[in-house]
């Protein structure tokens, strides 16, 4: 009797077990936290654009605490470093992988058809998968807003720029129409690196600018070098990715800025509720993406006020960079038409931008 007892006993545990063990399983499956993993094109410095990135990374981490664990992996090149490191990710068991470098793009495409179950999160790229979605900000716009500021102070502007890309060429160019639309004599030299990270050759580059006369300095690279030159030297830069006072206290005009950490946490969130989709996104001053802030101690406070109401103006969509004055065309360094008198470009015009606007002197292939 005793062993029929112990026999029913089991049966009733196995049965009890068979009906609870899914449920219990599921729970423990949500319970473990989401890998999320970035890749970072260069070395993590105190500034720059992946020190914008890292900052996002911790505001993740900070936000899901044990729901998410975050992993980087730093100064990866574009190309097949790219691809492998990527690929190692994915085999980790990461479920969602930030690849934030225009570079990145073709070798996160390549890898996410190899992992369909994982997510991929092109930053700056621009072709989506079903499992890639495409992200990037609208820099141009805080560009513009720099340029103002730079325009009340200076007339003649150097640009040290990474590669010939849409997003780099609309920067250059808005930055321009800022200056143009203070200071209708405003002239922006560039010279191209043809790479994003090299702080020797960007600080040769800035000290040629200077030394033909630029009075101030922006950039599209990765370091400080452009900074930290214009503060030897005396003269005005505009910081790019990071508020860079400490370092260049003295030649800081303002700092056109990127914030990421709202849109990563939301797609991490997304991976541990089951809604992420692919989709692309690009946000700007309205979105709180882009900002400009950190004003030098040589920018008076007028300029700073007009800026800052220009900022407000842009949000509420009363702004448009690359929009033709009423009654006037806006025309390319070599004098042609690019949107006629009273019109505007449109989304797809800005995001295959390959001109540069009347006042910039240099050319889009270096």
């Amino acid at each position: 009797m005793y062993k029929n007892l112990v026999a029913r006993r089991a049966c009733v545990l196995a049965a009890a077990s068979f009906f609870v063990s899914p449920i219990v399983h599921a729970q423990l499956a949500k319970a473990e936290p989401v890998k999320a993993a970035f890749v970072y094109v260069a070395p993590l410095t105190d500034a720059g654009w992946v020190r914008q990135h890292e900052i996002a990374r911790q505001a993740v981490q900070a936000a899901l605490g044990p729901r998410v664990q975050t992993h980087y992996v730093e100064n990866v090149p574009e190309g097949a470093d790219a691809e492998r490191v990527i690929r190692d990710l994915a085999q980790q068991g990461h479920q969602i992988i930030f690849t934030p470098s225009f570079g990145y793009m073709e070798p996160t495409l390549k890898v996410a058809r190899e992992f369909p179950n994982v997510k991929f999160e092109s930053v700056t790229g621009y072709k989506t998968a079903p499992n890639v979605a495409t992200v990037n900000a609208r820099y141009y716009e805080g560009r513009y807003l720099a340029g103002v500021a730079a325009g009340r102070l200076a007339t003649q502007a150097g640009y040290v720029a990474g590669l010939p890309i849409p997003e780099v060429i609309q920067g250059i160019n808005a930055f321009a129409l800022g200056m143009r639309s203070v200071n209708p004599k405003a002239t922006v030299k560039v010279v191209w690196m043809g790479e994003w990270f090299n702080p020797p050759r960007e600080r040769d580059a800035a000290m040629a600018l200077m030394n033909q006369g630029a009075e101030v300095l922006a950039f599209h690279v990765g370091s400080t070098a452009v900074m930290v030159a214009a503060q030897e030297r005396g003269k005005l830069a505009v910081a790019y990715h990071s508020d860079m006072r400490r370092i260049a206290p003295d030649a800081q005009v303002v700092a056109v800025t990127h914030r990421w950490d709202d849109y990563y946490t939301a797609r991490v969130k997304a991976v541990l509720d089951g809604s992420w989709a692919s989709r692309s996104t690009w946000g700007g001053v309205a979105d709180g993406m882009i900002r400009v802030e950190g004003f030098g101690r040589r920018v008076p406070e007028k300029v700073q006020r007009e800026v800052l109401i220009r900022q407000s103006e842009m949000a509420a969509g009363k702004i448009t960079v690359f929009a033709a004055p009423r009654g006037q065309a806006l025309r390319d360094n070599e004098g042609h038409v690019v949107i006629p008198a009273g019109q505007r470009l449109g989304e797809d015009a800005i995001a295959n931008m390959n001109w540069l606007v009347q006042g910039v002197q240099g050319q889009v292939k270096p």
